[in-house]
Formats: structure tokens, sequence, C-alpha cells
């Protein structure tokens, strides 16, 4: 095996891990990196520790145009975008350092990750395959994700315009309506 080529699968075993780390699924190793099923599903195991998980990658578009998955994806694919276009980091890896950045923007935002890395890499492909847009909202002139070809005059996004139930998940609701502990402690 010639130098060149045992750092090439170096390299791919790198990106596998890595992808692994955050989350990919064996289908995501299997497109974007040249190792066999059978060393993928090896490194997997190595990585997390158990076998890699069956059944199909999302497929739909639409997921990503509900509120919350929304404002995620939009946030990540415009940090994706900045990386590709204006620091020059080639497509794996700015969809790495991105996927990153949008994880570390959500812990220090206090909140959950909406999007696994699995999502994430599906994102990517269907703006490759031009299935999704960024669309700019009127109002705060912010990009978000729309399906491909919608008409983009006077869009207005979730966070400009959020639905009328946004933000009431069960477990909101259920931390609304337990007594706090000053007040209980009022009525003993």
């Amino acid at each position: 095996m010639s130098a060149k080529s045992l750092l090439d699968e170096l390299e791919q075993v790198q990106l596998a891990i890595e992808l692994i780390e955050l989350g990919a699924r064996l289908q995501v190793l299997e497109t974007e990196t040249d190792l066999s099923r059978a060393r993928l599903i090896r490194l997997f195991k190595e990585v997390r520790g158990m076998s890699p998980p069956k059944g199909m990658l999302p497929f739909s578009t639409d997921w990503f145009i509900t509120w919350m998955p929304n404002i995620h994806s939009s946030l990540f694919y415009n940090i994706y975008r900045r990386l590709g276009e204006d620091h020059g980091c080639a497509r794996m890896e700015a969809f790495i350092k991105a996927y990153r950045l949008y994880l570390e923007q959500v812990a220090i935002d206090d909140a959950e990750a909406v999007l696994g890395l699995t999502r994430a890499w599906t994102l990517v492909r269907f703006f490759e395959s031009d299935q999704l847009q960024l669309s700019e909202c009127g109002r705060c002139h912010g990009h978000f994700v729309a399906h491909a070809h919608s008409p983009t005059h006077d869009y207005v996004c979730g966070i400009c315009q959020p639905p009328s139930r946004a933000g009431k998940t069960r477990k909101r609701r259920a931390e609304a309506a337990a007594p706090s502990a000053p007040r209980a402690a009022r009525h003993a």
C-alpha cells in the first residue's frame, strides 16, 4: 500500500470516527466514506460500544419546515453555508464544523438540540438536490429553510410569526401546572 493510499484511508477512518461520535447512522457513513460496510460496522461498535441502529433515514422535507425544526435547521444550514462560502471549508469539513457549532450554540442557549446529525446531513442533501431553499424573512431579514421553488414574496419566518401553540410542549405545560415551592408552602 502506498503512502498516499494509506494516508487517504486514515483520513477516511478519522472522518468516520468523527461522524460516529456526533451520532451518524451507518447509511451516512457509507455515503460519505470509501470504507467497507464491515469496516464501518466494526468502527461503529468500537466507538459507540454497540451495533449501529437499523432503519430508514428520514426522507421528507416537510419535517424541516415545521416550527422548531425549521429554526434549528435554519441555524445549522446558515452556519454550514458560511463555512463553505466565506471560509473555504470543504463540504464534509464544513458539515462537521457547522454541526459542532450548532451544538455549542444550543448548549449556550440552554436549549435541547432538535437537529440530530443524520437530519442535518439529510438537510444538506435536500439542498444539494434542490428540494429545499433558503427564504429571506420580510421582517427580520434572516434566511430560513423553505421548500424549493416556493414563493418568497411576503415570507415571514417562524420566529417573527410563531404558530399559536409554539413552545407549548407537554413538558412546559407540566412545569406550568406544577405548583411552585413557595406557593405550596404558603398553603401548608
